[in-house]
């Protein structure tokens, strides 16, 4: 696994730990595997952050690194996998889901304009809520257990790579 590149990415564990919304899991941060990027941490990091990622709701950052203590997996991975959903790519990802989730409840498609009102969201609720939750859920579960197979692949490969060049 390209280590090196993924470290370059994270954020660090300080900047973590001192986040406002994340100091509310205090002495749980401190644990060592939840900063460390090893074969056991990385593929259940991908998997929370990808799953995440699929969840239409505020605040995913803090959801991600509460279920990474709880799997005690890389909180950095996790978190920063969530901002894969962000204000250019929301858009497509939402409208896929829409999509995939009214095929799999044989629901016909509506044409519909986002409005950024509490009345839009109250009235959408019944009509795009149900086939666009649906295919969150689906997408979500479909990226995360893809990534987490892909990471834990990868790795092994790397590993028996960095093995035989050793050798040879």
């Amino acid at each position: 696994m390209p280590k090196k590149i993924i470290k370059r990415f994270m954020p660090k564990p300080e900047t973590l730990q001192n986040h406002k919304h994340l100091q509310m899991f205090g002495k749980w941060l401190h644990k060592p595997n939840l900063w460390a990027l090893n074969r056991r941490s990385a593929p259940p990091a991908f998997a929370i952050g990808l799953f995440v990622a699929w969840i239409p709701m505020p605040f995913q950052m803090v959801l991600a690194a509460a279920l990474a203590i709880i799997f005690n997996c890389n909180i950095p991975v996790a978190v920063a996998l969530v901002w894969i959903t962000n204000p250019f790519t929301m858009p497509f990802m939402f409208y896929a889901a829409y999509l995939l989730g009214a095929k799999l409840l044989n629901h016909p498609t509506q044409e519909f304009a986002f409005e950024a009102t509490w009345h839009w969201i109250e009235a959408s609720v019944s009509t795009i809520g149900p086939p666009f939750l649906l295919g969150c859920l689906v997408l979500g579960s479909i990226f995360s257990i893809i990534s987490y197979f892909l990471i834990k692949t990868l790795w092994k490969y790397s590993v028996l790579f960095k093995w035989s060049s050793r050798k040879g």
